[in-house]
């Protein structure tokens, strides 16, 4: 199954919904990233793709990338330094544990939605919405071979 198909067409609306309804509240950016295969180490494939989607170029530097590998069952959460500087510690990891939970039930779609939610609160909480504020990146999942 290639990623693009990982998820079927409805429940990437939703999740594009979730990314847009978050971003609503925040100047921060999330964006998710699917592929089939972690070549790497997880989380250096992970920091690879925050680079090159350009996320470290958000003015606040508060972009969250969401990286899933669906073959390998891996996954990762990065933040930028911005966000990094004010979320609790361990922030990252209890939104990681919350997506385990529906993963583990083959809740793809529910685990995303959830993290982002998550992400967006911490977002909206340290970076609220200006009404200067523009979408500095897109909104719609990126996917990987």
């Amino acid at each position: 199954m290639s990623p693009k198909e990982f998820l079927g067409k409805e429940n990437e609306k939703l999740i594009v919904q979730a990314i847009e309804s978050a971003e609503h509240a925040t100047s921060g950016e999330i964006r998710v990233h699917i592929e089939s295969k972690c070549k790497a180490e997880v989380l250096d494939r992970a920091a690879w793709l925050f680079k090159k989607l350009k996320m470290h170029e958000t003015k606040d530097r508060n972009g969250v990338l969401i990286y899933l590998s669906v073959n390998d069952r891996k996954f990762a959460i990065i933040g930028d330094s911005g966000i990094n500087k004010v979320v609790p510690e361990g922030f990252w990891n209890d939104i990681k544990e919350m997506m385990i939970g529906h993963f583990i039930k083959g809740e793809f779609a529910s685990g995303l939605i959830n993290g982002i939610e998550k992400a967006g609160e911490q977002l909206k909480k340290y970076f609220p919405w200006q009404t200067d504020d523009v979408n500095e990146l897109p909104d719609e999942i990126s996917y990987g071979k």
